[in-house]
């Protein structure tokens, strides 16, 4: 198979993160410019809205509303006509910093919690998954997680697949009626890979980047390796999502940087493209 060589997109950003496609944009958050902004296809990219506490997953309501996850407050955020909105104060059930998010097609929104506050030198601990409904009703549905992280749910609606960067796997759930997540198993061991941002594709793959390898890796469940998009060593594979109006365009979501410079907002920033037979599945 000839390897995946991507194109960049746009460059110009810091920290690139929790990648949707909606609306024939690429959704993201540049977290350390505290900002949520869209990208088309040709490379036109726009503000949406400034978060001053750091955005990180986002989603959408069935009605549109866009959901926002507010990192360093532990708040669910929604961008209203009028501006942003609380919608859930989660602190106290968060551990460390709230990260990455996927929203159902109720509305309910899945947002990991990372454990420990990497930036500030905590000691490492498991970290947990928050189920906030449209009310704002908020509990935990999973934990003892090892750094939660790129959550989605497969096109039935059946399964929860999760992200553990420092666990180097993939954990799947079962997702209940009223949302709550069971029958925890292993997806996919990764080896020394350290999962971040993930997406589906429609053979029921994921696209799997993982930042201290420098890889974005298309994982069959069970580990399996089908494809891989290798980085320079600089770089940091940082998030992933199957998008364009074909849904076969893979946005990379890449970074250079490293803790020490993320602590002083220093970060070269970069979204790259490249395309991929088998198109997105699932909620984007």
């Amino acid at each position: 198979m000839a390897p995946l060589t991507p194109k960049v997109l746009l460059d110009g950003i810091v920290f690139p993160e929790g990648p949707r496609w909606h609306k024939g944009k690429l959704w993201f958050s540049d977290i350390h410019a505290e900002k949520v902004m869209t990208v088309d296809e040709q490379g036109h990219a726009e503000v949406v809205v400034t978060v001053p506490e750091r955005p990180s997953g986002l989603g959408w309501l069935p009605d549109g509303r866009l959901l926002i996850v507010s990192m360093r407050n532990r708040q669910l955020l929604r961008l209203d006509s009028d501006g942003l909105h609380t919608v859930a104060d989660v602190s106290a059930l968060v551990k460390g910093l709230s990260n990455d998010m996927v929203v159902d097609a109720q509305g309910r929104a899945y947002i990991g919690s990372t454990g420990y506050d990497i930036f500030a030198g905590e000691a490492q601990a498991p970290g947990n998954v928050i189920m906030v409904t449209p009310d704002g009703k908020a509990r935990v549905v999973a934990d003892n997680l090892e750094f939660p992280n790129g959550p989605v749910i497969t096109p039935d609606h059946k399964t929860f697949i999760v992200a553990e960067t420092f666990g180097h796997r993939l954990a799947a759930f079962d997702i209940a009626p009223d949302g709550s997540l069971s029958g925890r198993r292993v997806f996919a061991e990764l080896g020394q890979g350290t999962p971040d941002g993930i997406c589906l594709d429609a053979e029921g793959a994921v696209w799997v980047s993982s930042p201290l390898t420098h890889e974005f890796l298309r994982v069959k469940q069970g580990g399996a390796v089908a494809e891989r998009v290798t980085l320079s060593d600089g770089k940091l594979a940082i998030a992933c999502m199957l998008g364009g109006e074909d849904r076969r365009t893979l946005f990379l979501l890449i970074a250079e940087t490293s803790v020490e410079e993320l602590l002083k907002d220093r970060s070269k920033g970069y979204i790259e493209t490249v395309r991929v037979d088998v198109p997105g599945a699932g909620l984007p």
